[in-house]
This record gives C-alpha cells, sequence and structure tokens, in this order.
C-alpha cells in the first residue's frame, strides 16, 4: 500500500503464479537434441551424414517432445497424450546413447564430436525434465499487480479522530447509518 502523488490510496496487488518447470526443461533438451544432429557427431560428419534411419527418428522424437512439453504447459494445445511422453523421452535417450556406444559402419575410426555430447546432454535433459513433469515440480513467480485506486467509503472515512491520551474518544449519539428521523413541519412531540 502507498499514497499516490495525487493523494489518493493505491493498493499494490502480489500475484503468484505456479509453472510447471518440467515441460520448460523437456523443450530445452528435445532443442538441444534437435541442434545437435546438425552438428559434427563422428569427426566432420554429422548425423544426416552417418545415420541412415536414426537422424529422422531422433529428430521426430525432439519434436514429438516439443509437441507434447508445449500440451502439458498449454491443455488446450495438447496434441499428444501426455502418457506417451515417458515413452519419447525413453526413446531418444536409448537411441542418443546406443548410437554413441556403437558407433554406425560410416563413422569407423572416428571420434565423438561436439554434436554427439551435445545430442546426449539434451537426451538427459529430456530425461530430467521428464521427471519433474511426472512428479509435478514447480516455481511460483510473485509477479507485482497493477495499481489501483482504493474507492472510499464515506461510512468507513468519517472516523472520529484519534487521542494522544489513548483515552477513548466520545461518540456522538447519532448513527452515521440510520440518521435520526426529523419531526415534520406541524408535530410536536
Amino acid at each position: 500500500m502507498r499514497d499516490n502523488p495525487a493523494g489518493a490510496l493505491v493498493i499494490l496487488e502480489r500475484v503468484n503464479r505456479r509453472f510447471d518447470i518440467g515441460p520448460v526443461v523437456i523443450a530445452v533438451g528435445a532443442l538441444l537434441l534437435l541442434i545437435g544432429l546438425f552438428l559434427a557427431w563422428y569427426g566432420d560428419f554429422n548425423a544426416w551424414d552417418v545415420f541412415e534411419l536414426t537422424d529422422l527418428l531422433l529428430a521426430a522424437l525432439a519434436v514429438a517432445a516439443i509437441v507434447a512439453a508445449v500440451g502439458l504447459l498449454i491443455p488446450d494445445a495438447e496434441l499428444l497424450d501426455r502418457r506417451a511422453l515417458p515413452w519419447i523421452v525413453g526413446a531418444a535417450f536409448v537411441i542418443v546413447a546406443y548410437e554413441l556406444l556403437d558407433k554406425p559402419p560410416a563413422a569407423s575410426g572416428q571420434e565423438l564430436s561436439t554434436g554427439a555430447w551435445l545430442s546426449f546432454g539434451g537426451a538427459l535433459v529430456m530425461v530430467a525434465g521428464a521427471v519433474l513433469s511426472l512428479t509435478r515440480v514447480s516455481f511460483a513467480v510473485a509477479v507485482e499487480g497493477r495499481e489501483r485506486p482504493v474507492q472510499r467509503v464515506a461510512a468507513v472515512d468519517h472516523r472520529p479522530p484519534p487521542t494522544e491520551t489513548g483515552e477513548p474518544v466520545a461518540r456522538s449519539s447519532t448513527s452515521l447509518l440510520k440518521p435520526k428521523e426529523q419531526p415534520e413541519a406541524g408535530e410536536t412531540n
């Protein structure tokens, strides 16, 4: 609460918003996996040069993970069932790990490069995001609300002044809510 320069009382409302962090982590991991497919996996060869079907499968799994993550964040945009997400993430992780351990014939004699490790890291991040989504871990963000002027009510604003001695203030005999009826002209009590 604070006073506005114009003298109006203004209340700032604090609003807490909760966001599920799991879908965001899944989407980041899927993007890392997609980017890694275009970087060098073995020597100077990227995933598109070395793999026959694995590159397409990994790209499809990454896109499916992004679509599922968006569906978790925005329920109206859900295109994939949320129960498919652990299977998508698990398949991407297993495929990337298998390709790191067992090089394809086209990459024989080549060392692992940046793209392979980035894709593996992306798959690990996707697994972490799936775990966070399944356990419903979220974080809260406090957002300051807009200023809104307080409407003053006459009955509340008409309070007796406080005393400096701390003694009770004498109340008037008339009520502010029910004014005393005035006798009409010609009537006597």
